[in-house]
């Protein structure tokens, strides 16, 4: 194969993984289940990325007992509002009724749930003064992606 033959299979690999991991998370948006994580933030400031949250979560708070796989998943159960409640991390047990998985991955020590920064508009920071829970999709296996954010009476903000 030539020199251009290969770059132009390169191109349609990564072309093709890009939209693959694209209409993966178009199907998590569409089909996932709305779950409600209680967070804590800082008003973060970057020269180069402009306003944005530093999102934490209080389920990255549990204990964590030791021999717990760096990358894996947790159970919880949601509340009537929806909001995700930390019932035991994976152990292979099923699921009992309206409880959920939400991967997670450890880092330094804690359980890192989605991502940890919200960036916003620049200037309307105050908008979003009043987070306390992120609002994410979840798919049966756990994974997640964050839609918006909501204030304490879980109306959204965006």
């Amino acid at each position: 194969m030539t020199p251009r033959g290969l770059v132009l299979l390169g191109l349609l690999l990564v072309l093709g993984a890009v939209n693959l991991n694209i209409a993966e998370k178009e199907r998590l948006l569409a089909r996932g289940e709305t779950m409600l994580l209680r967070l804590s933030w800082d008003d973060d400031r970057s020269m180069m990325q402009g306003d944005y949250l530093r999102l934490d979560y209080a389920l990255s708070d549990v204990a964590v007992p030791p021999g717990t796989p760096r990358d894996g998943r947790m159970v919880v159960r949601l509340d009537a509002n929806q909001v995700a409640q930390f019932v035991r991390f994976d152990d292979g047990t099923p699921l009992a009724p309206g409880e959920h998985f939400l991967r997670y991955r450890l880092r330094r020590g804690r359980p890192r749930l989605g991502t940890d920064a919200y960036f916003i508009q620049e200037g309307r920071a105050d908008r979003y003064e009043t987070a306390r829970y992120g609002e994410f999709r979840v798919d049966d296996d756990g994974t997640s992606v964050l839609t918006g954010l909501r204030d304490e009476a879980l109306r959204p903000l965006d």
